[in-house]
């Protein structure tokens, strides 16, 4: 009888998961970028807001609300030769408490020579006992480049609220060229709000941060550093197989969103969405 509760309760739990997909490829076209074929599914959704000189913008949104435990979401973007592409979120994404599996969103960026993507989502912010696994797969042309931001949050410090238990993975590799310059997994599970009290890990922030730029020099480096007074938390930045790489780590998620906004805003001329402005 129990395995039988067992198995209806599970059932039950899975077709009640959340599930969504996009799929899409933007190329040139008399001197602009545009949309291709677009696929949708679930409770996933792009739109493309306003219409650019030579660029475009999508904005995803989770019709679901946020993401729980056992939903899965997919992402595929191509970008074409010679195209511009934003990409960013209607709004922070939130991870909310798994009591079984764990939520998946796995994402695939191609990008063409010629072409840029900028990836500059709202900030994910993961509630007490949230659990997800997260990949990124980049697939960059030589002469392709890159502006990739992403913002974790370990619960909201300004609504009193921490993040004590869960599992957090998130896996990254990229491609340039067909060759692997970039790969890297992080993983923090169980206690994860003592672990992030640690001096090597987050000496007590709850908020980090990754920004990927490519290409990246030194010249880019020392640009960066030249704000460095005006950081309001720790930030770290580095550059190896033309490429460049910053981190960051703050007590709270408004602190590291500044910074992180100082950073790309001398990374690149790309201008940020409008959505980070508000």
């Amino acid at each position: 009888m129990r395995t039988g509760i067992a198995g209806a309760a599970a059932a039950t739990f899975a077709a009640n998961r959340a599930q969504g997909a996009v799929r899409f490829g933007v190329h040139r076209k008399d001197g602009a970028t545009r949309r291709g074929d677009l696929h949708e599914s679930g409770s996933l959704r792009v739109r493309f807001p306003s219409p650019e000189d030579d660029g475009l913008s999508a904005m995803f949104v989770n019709t679901a609300g946020g993401i729980a435990g056992g939903d899965r979401f997919d992402i595929a973007i191509a970008a074409g030769e010679g195209t511009r592409l934003t990409l960013t979120t209607a709004a922070a994404e939130k991870v909310y408490r798994a009591p079984a599996a764990p939520a998946r969103l796995d994402i695939a960026l191609k990008v063409a020579d010629g072409a840029h993507l900028s990836w500059l989502p709202q900030e994910t912010i993961l509630f007490d006992r949230a659990r997800i696994v997260r990949s990124f797969d980049i697939d960059l042309a030589e002469g392709a480049s890159l502006l990739l931001s992403e913002i974790v949050v370990f619960g909201r410090a300004a609504m009193g609220e921490t993040m004590r238990h869960g599992e957090f993975v998130d896996r990254w590799r990229m491609r340039r060229g067909g060759r692997l310059v970039f790969a890297e997994t992080i993983r923090l599970d169980g206690e994860i709000g003592q672990k992030l009290a640690r001096p090597a890990i987050a000496g007590g922030g709850c908020a980090i941060g990754t920004a990927l730029i490519v290409p990246g020099d030194e010249a880019l480096i020392e640009r960066i550093r030249e704000a460095s007074d005006s950081f309001g938390g720790e930030v770290g930045i580095s550059a190896w197989n033309g490429f460049a790489m910053a981190r960051f780590c703050a007590q709270d998620a408004a602190r590291l969103r500044a910074d992180m906004m100082t950073v790309l805003g001398r990374a690149s001329m790309v201008p940020l969405p409008r959505l980070w402005l508000n």
